[in-house]
């Protein structure tokens, strides 16, 4: 039998406007550069601002954000859109548009025109170039891009020689021979950076080593290390090899010294990229006498606003009286594109409001780490920011990803700032980071002939009043990339 109910609920539903803003948020300078001139190409009521620029102060920004601040769910608060109704009227004038996109703290000085950045190649594109510098036949060149091509990141090649060459007899018809091969990958080694496409350590090291320009005498003992007792240097037992070679302890210290300028991975970690380790600080901190001053590094991103011109079309169509239905169409198109060209422009301010109150919230919690350093890092949870400014645990959590300040205390993820913390015995909180700091002082300050086990540096930290177990030191000393007591050992 049918029957009909009625059920009362509250539901809180994201708009369009504020999923955009959400989006907008979570990006870093670089990727809202590109979502900007995206946005340009696709909405025409959007134009880039090159004719006049402004110097805003922080507070002048602030105020213009505050004025047209979107209301986001996470942040649970009502959104009226009534409050934020834009009228046509009010972009007409471009000079006074109190909505375009200016970029924060900008010098009338700045150059208008920015120079285009020339195009790099990865690591991967300039050994293909090099390649093909070499004096080979078309066959071999193919079976070196594929070698090239099969490097692993950190520029290694850990493939089958013969099975690659296999295949391509098979499939591609190339006729080279696994000897052949071999020379060619040889060759490849020699390639800048030297080492590139080695199958191990060892021979990445050795092939290093035979081009190197250090003094023979040194470079031939060091190629019989990593040839004859390679396991020895692994596992760092010197008085074996000092006694197996007979040599000095001087000699040995000096030779162990030029192979440890080498470089271990050729491929530096990440073989296609671009601009390897390059980080864009999304936020400068600079001290000026004695207050810190916050701002956004944004100078790269595109001024926008309101395209003068359109305005005057669809104001034109507002006001006839008669239109005929071309003219419903575009008047129509139009207005849909300013409605989303204004909440493109209301979700960069708000943005921005956003990301520099965040960042001053961080400022005053680690006040003591601008001003000193790591080891005064305090223990400090996303919750305390989100009290702290009003704002949800989720909106701090999407501005600190991928996000990075540029300090006196150099170039760090906001995530950095973020830590559990561990009681002392004197009834302090600090942070794991502090921890580490402290672990990785211990290690460098421990004698270099008989480093200290995990256990000991555990014992070191008891004594300073910090109980952390020897699986935490473990775990903590690998994050630090630091080897074990064994693998420490120094002459």
């Amino acid at each position: 039998m049918l029957s009909l109910h009625q059920r009362l609920s509250l539901q809180q539903k994201l708009s369009p406007q504020q999923i955009q803003y959400q989006k907008l948020l979570q990006l870093n300078t670089m990727a809202l550069e590109q979502r900007i001139k995206t946005e340009l190409e696709l909405n025409p009521i959007l134009e880039e601002s090159l004719d006049e620029e402004f110097e805003l102060s922080q507070e002048e920004n602030e105020d213009s954000d505050e004025g047209e601040e979107l209301k986001t769910a996470d942040e649970e608060e009502k959104y009226d859109s009534k409050d934020d109704e834009f009228d046509l009227e009010d972009y007409m004038n471009e000079a006074e548009s109190e909505h375009e996109f200016d970029r924060m703290n900008r010098s009338r000085d700045d150059e208008k025109i920015r120079p285009i950045t020339p195009q790099k190649k990865s690591l991967r594109e300039n050994l293909i170039d090099q390649l093909h510098m070499l004096d080979l036949t078309e066959e071999e060149t193919i079976l070196g891009e594929n070698i090239i091509g099969g490097l692993d990141k950190d520029g290694y090649f850990k493939q089958s020689l013969e099975k690659m060459v296999h295949e391509l007899n098979l499939f591609e018809n190339i006729k080279v021979t696994v000897e052949d091969a071999e020379k060619i990958i040889k060759q490849i080694q020699t390639l800048e950076p030297v080492g590139i496409a080695t199958r191990n350590l060892q021979e990445g090291l050795l092939v290093q080593i035979r081009n190197s320009s250090y003094d023979p005498y040194y470079s031939y003992i060091a190629e019989k290390i990593l040839s004859e007792h390679f396991e020895d240097f692994a596992n760092r037992r010197f008085d074996a090899i000092q006694k197996d070679l007979d040599l000095s302890k001087e000699t040995l210290r000096t030779t162990i010294d030029v192979i440890q300028k080498l470089n271990p991975r050729p491929g530096e970690g990440n073989i296609d990229s671009e601009e390897m380790n390059q980080i864009t600080p999304d936020f400068l901190i600079e001290k000026v006498e004695e207050n810190y001053i916050v701002t956004l590094n944004d100078r790269s991103v595109p001024s926008v606003t309101i395209s003068k011109t359109y305005l005057e079309m669809i104001d034109t169509n507002k006001r006839k009286r008669k239109i005929s239905n071309r003219e419903k169409e575009t008047y129509k198109f139009l207005r849909e594109k300013f409605d989303s060209a204004k909440w493109f422009i209301a979700s960069i301010q708000q943005r921005r409001h956003t990301l520099m109150k965040i960042m001053r919230a961080i400022l005053e919690k680690q006040y003591e780490f601008f001003e000193t350093g790591p080891r005064f890092l305090k223990p400090m949870i996303y919750k305390d920011i989100a009290d702290e400014i009003g704002m949800d645990i989720s909106t701090i959590s999407r501005v600190v990803n991928g996000k990075f300040v540029q300090s006196p205390q150099g170039i760090h993820e906001l995530k950095y700032f973020f830590s559990e913390g561990l009681s002392t015995d004197s009834g302090d909180d600090i942070s794991n980071k502090h921890i580490k700091e402290l672990i990785k002082e211990i290690c460098d300050n421990e004698p270099k002939d008989s480093p200290y086990s995990d256990d000991r540096i555990a014992g070191i930290l008891q004594e300073k009043g910090i109980h952390v177990a020897r699986r935490t030191i473990a775990k903590y000393r690998e994050a630090l990339k630091i080897s074990v007591a064994r693998l420490r050992r120094e002459l």
